[in-house]
């Protein structure tokens, strides 16, 4: 037994290449990088991590949205609404957002005042973790938990928060299907009271042309506060214009009258 156990011992790690656990000061070499990932254009949110000890800044550059309730119109613009993710070790990268401008202007229907708010927005913390698939394979899995500080100029906001669990399936022929299911607590829109609201996509991307990725998706929310649902076609596309470089636009368009409407042009940026 003693001899079998000599004789197997050496052979254990023969062959295999001692695993180095990067982290966030101890960057991975930039040959060694993965693909480039972002949570943008699309509501869907990308189930990968940054590279430890690298950084990623994703932003709107322009959004503009068109919300209606039964009592008021709203129409916000938002300027550089960013997103800064570090990665801290293999599947591990904590995001910091922060939209630096926004102005909102409301428009009460029964007493006809109009209201216009500018300033900065609310800062948002979230840290992604990845479960399956960081390192390859053709389905990956993350858990995205956030919390929302009410730190806004613009809009009456409070504390929010939720968790976000993001999938992604590799198909053949250069087909990618995304999956995301959230459950979210919110701000009424029209009162100062909160709400459970869930929230369910499903996005396809593929390349239209080398450097160019068309993207159509579907989501939809749940109100159950108010038992209503929001139904979302959106499309976008992604472009590469330089080795970590992307910039993207698209269109959320909202079916029910009520559903927001959003227009963006955005940019990702990697080092």
């Amino acid at each position: 037994m003693s001899v079998i156990c000599l004789i197997l011992f050496p052979l254990n790690g023969y062959g295999q290449k001692a695993e180095h656990h990067y982290s966030l000061f101890d960057p991975v070499p930039g040959v060694e990088m993965r693909e480039m990932q972002t949570d943008r254009p699309d509501v869907t949110e990308s189930p990968f991590t940054v590279d430890a000890g690298h950084f990623q800044f994703e932003t709107d550059l322009v959004r503009m949205v068109k919300e209606r309730t039964m009592s008021q119109n709203t129409n916000t613009l938002l300027i550089n609404q960013m997103n800064l993710k570090i990665g801290l070790n293999g599947s591990t990268a904590i995001q910091i957002g922060f939209q630096t401008y926004g102005r909102q202007s409301e428009n009460d229907f029964d007493s006809g005042e109009k209201t216009v708010r500018e300033g900065n927005g609310d800062l948002t913390i979230r840290v992604k973790k990845n479960l399956i698939g960081n390192e390859g394979g053709n389905f990956a899995l993350g858990l995205l938990p956030y919390i929302k500080f009410a730190t806004s100029n613009y809009e009456d906001s409070v504390i929010e928060g939720g968790l976000i669990v993001p999938m992604q399936y590799k198909l053949p022929h250069g087909w990618n299907l995304g999956f995301q299911v959230e459950i979210d607590r919110l701000k009424d829109q029209d009162a100062n009271a909160m709400h459970t609201e869930f929230l369910q996509t499903l996005t396809i991307s593929h390349s239209i042309i080398k450097g160019i990725e068309g993207i159509a998706e579907t989501y939809y929310t749940y109100d159950f506060k108010e038992h209503q649902f929001s139904n979302y076609i959106n499309a976008a596309i992604q472009m590469d214009v330089a080795k970590d470089v992307k910039l993207d636009a698209g269109l959320n368009l909202g079916i029910q009258h009520t559903a927001a409407k959003h227009y963006f042009i955005g940019a990702s940026y990697r080092l």
